[in-house]
């Protein structure tokens, strides 16, 4: 007799960010960007994370690394 297996497989990326020597862990999916000057607040699939930039140029590039990935 042969039985058929049930599987369900979860895939989650976890992207490690480097910026000025803090590293910032985002757990994919990210459900929510809040950005105030160089402040970003995220929720990612581990809870809401928050990051401070120190110029404007780092806070977009971190916030393209957050939609694109």
């Amino acid at each position: 007799m042969m039985r058929s297996l049930d599987c369900a497989f979860i895939v989650s990326f976890i992207m490690t960010v480097i910026f000025n020597g803090t590293q910032i862990q985002v757990k994919q999916p990210v459900y929510s960007i809040s950005v105030h000057k160089n402040r970003v607040v995220f929720t990612d699939a581990q809870g809401e994370k928050s990051a401070q930039f120190s110029t404007v140029n780092e806070r977009r590039d971190f916030i393209s690394k957050l939609v694109n990935s």
